[in-house]
């Protein structure tokens, strides 16, 4: 397990966060509609220009089936800058993963539970470094590189004014963490002080339970 100590979140930001609580699993409906909401919220007081055009999208796959219920097809969420609107929500329409951007894609267990932890930039890099770790502690686990099919994609860009627009308040990352509700899959698998699974401290049927949750073919 590491041992380390979770970095401390700077008082202002506690203050900022303060009146949000859980509304759902990360991926699920409701918690992707208020991160949207959220996110929307912080770059419509941004003063972004009124011909920027900036999409961001994350989709979330594999999840558990109870995510995708009522007809929903997958797990994620956007927010699109275009026309001089903010617009957001549940999904991730052609024309947001179209337009230049943050766009990604994720196997949800491998990114679920450390999404829950209140960070800054030292935090980032804990969590960062630690999932390194679980990246390679997976490839050599299932005898092959990159079995999350991490990376590719368009290219990710991050206008100056998206990026301080999304730092306040707040900031995204900890509105959405705010948000998050534990997930069961969690429960008994060792993690990181981070959040971030550990998979050479797991014993031999956790290894098994987390490779499949990650969808990752034997």
């Amino acid at each position: 397990m590491n041992q380390q100590s979770r970095p401390e979140v700077r008082p202002e930001t506690l203050a900022a966060i303060a009146h949000l609580k859980p509304v759902g699993e990360f991926g699920s409906r409701a918690w992707c509609e208020a991160c949207a909401e959220g996110g929307v919220k912080l770059l419509q007081a941004g003063n972004l220009p009124s011909d920027m055009e900036w999409g961001f999208s994350e989709v979330y796959t594999h999840p558990p089936e109870r995510l995708l219920t009522d007809g929903r097809e997958i797990s994620g969420y956007y927010m699109l800058v275009k026309g001089g609107k903010v617009t957001g929500g549940d999904g991730a329409p052609e024309e947001v993963r179209n337009t230049v951007g943050f766009n990604i894609t994720a196997r949800w267990a491998a990114i679920c539970n450390q999404s829950s932890a209140l960070y800054h930039s030292e935090g980032q890099k804990m969590r960062t470094a630690d999932e390194m770790v679980l990246y390679a502690a997976l490839e050599e686990y299932v005898g092959r590189p990159n079995p999350l099919e991490r990376g590719g994609g368009p290219e990710r860009v991050w206008f100056p004014e998206i990026s301080a627009a999304l730092s306040k308040n707040g900031g995204l990352h900890n509105i959405a963490a705010s948000l998050q509700a534990p997930s069961p899959e969690f429960a008994d698998l060792p993690t990181t002080v981070m959040g971030v699974p550990d998979f050479n401290a797991m014993t031999d049927e956790q290894k098994k339970y987390f490779v499949k949750l990650c969808g990752i073919d034997m």
